[in-house]
Parts: C-alpha cells; sequence; structure tokens
C-alpha cells in the first residue's frame, strides 16, 4: 500500500511538473521544451499512475453515498463496457496512436500552441489516452502481447520523432516562432524536439518492453520448470 501512494505521488508529482511549473512557460516558447513536457505526460506520470491503481483509494475519500453511487457507476456497463473495450492492449495502442499522430499534424500542432483551449484539449488527449494505453500495458495484458505492443508504440513514436527531426525545413511555425530568442533557429528547435521524442522517450518504450520480455521468459521458465 505504501509503495502504490508512493507511486502515485510521484505521478501526480510529475504531472504537476509537467503542466503547472515554469516547464509549461517554456514549453510555449520553445519547441523543446513542450516536447519534454509531453513525454513526461505520457511515458512518466501515466504509467506512474496506473501502476498504483488509485481508483479504490480515491473512492473511499468520497462521502459515503457519493463513493456507493460512484463505484455503481464504475460497474456499470454503461462505463465498464467501454473502458474494457479502449483498454485491450490493440484498441488502446491504437487510440493512444491515433492522439499521438493527429496533434502532431503541423497545423494542428500550431493552432494548440495559439489557442488556449485546444491546448488544453491536447494535454488532455494525451494524458487520458495514456492512462488507457498503460492500463492495457499493465494490468489488461499477458506480458508477450504487452511487449509487442511497446515495441509497436516504440517504433511509430519514433518515426514520428526522426521526421521532425530529419525534415529539411520548419514544419511547426507558430510552435517555433521565438525559438531565435534563445539562441537557436526555429529549424533547431524543431529538430531537437523530434530527437526528444526519438530517443530518449522511445528508450522509455524500449525499456518497458523488455522488461515485459524478461517476465515473460521468467514465467515460461518457471511453467517448464514445474513441469519437468
Amino acid at each position: 500500500m505504501l509503495f502504490r501512494a508512493l507511486l502515485y505521488c510521484c505521478g501526480m508529482l510529475t504531472l504537476g511538473c509537467a503542466l503547472l511549473s515554469p516547464l509549461h512557460w517554456l514549453g510555449e516558447h520553445l519547441f523543446t521544451f513542450h516536447m519534454i513536457e509531453h513525454e513526461i505526460v505520457m511515458v512518466v506520470s501515466a504509467p506512474l499512475i496506473v501502476l498504483a491503481r488509485p481508483a479504490g483509494i480515491l473512492l473511499w475519500a468520497l462521502p459515503g453515498k457519493s463513493r456507493r453511487i460512484a463505484g455503481s457507476l464504475m460497474r456499470s456497463p454503461m462505463i465498464g463496457g467501454p473502458w474494457k473495450r479502449c483498454t485491450s492492449a490493440t484498441n488502446a495502442t491504437i487510440i493512444h496512436g491515433l492522439a499521438i499522430w493527429a496533434w502532431h499534424v503541423p497545423a494542428l500542432f500550431d493552432a494548440a500552441v495559439t489557442n488556449t483551449a485546444l491546448h488544453r484539449l491536447q494535454h488532455l488527449s494525451f494524458f487520458a489516452t495514456a492512462i488507457l494505453f498503460w492500463w492495457a500495458i499493465v494490468w489488461r495484458s499477458g506480458y508477450g502481447t504487452s511487449a509487442w505492443h511497446l515495441f509497436a508504440t516504440m517504433i511509430h513514436t519514433s518515426v514520428l520523432g526522426a521526421l521532425m527531426a530529419l525534415a529539411p525545413r520548419v514544419l511547426y511555425v507558430a510552435q517555433t516562432r521565438t525559438a531565435m530568442g534563445w539562441g537557436l533557429t526555429p529549424l533547431e528547435d524543431q529538430q531537437m524536439a523530434g530527437i526528444i521524442m526519438w530517443v530518449p522517450a522511445g528508450t522509455i518504450y524500449a525499456a518497458a518492453a523488455m522488461t515485459m520480455l524478461a517476465l515473460w521468459i521468467h514465467g515460461a521458465s518457471e511453467g517448464r520448470a514445474q513441469n519437468a
């Protein structure tokens, strides 16, 4: 219980640092920091919160009547059915992948940078779909299946990062418009943002996938030993 509480606190702390600290302000001025902000939300905060499984404990923080209503709603087919469908490994990977690629369409990304409501929707969709994805990976799937979907996510996000890093021209005009004031050209700012998605974030997905593979192999070895 203490470990789960620690995971939850770390998840919320990193989420707060990403969205409420000076990092968020920096992200409004440099694409590089904006990408760091997004990756913290998706590959640090979301998995930590998922590992903590805080829903049950948070329900007990509600008054008795509200707790019973919330618990009934969570168990109802209206919410439980869509949740189960959205947290199957394939569906969650597709939903999360679509959110990442859609919001990185240059016109939509620049629109989010210049529109507060769209910007908040962007962050919410990244976080919400990341919760679905990591829940599917950690709690709904076998180790082998989880490893496959983590590798698939690593590959498609690395491709997106590489496309940004290797593009010969600036794709995100509004996002990089203030880069010169920070000693970077707009293209350099875009390249650094792409590299952050490509390498550090890809490394986290790869490490998680390797962990799942190791657990899968360990479980298979134990099964063979018991059957011998």
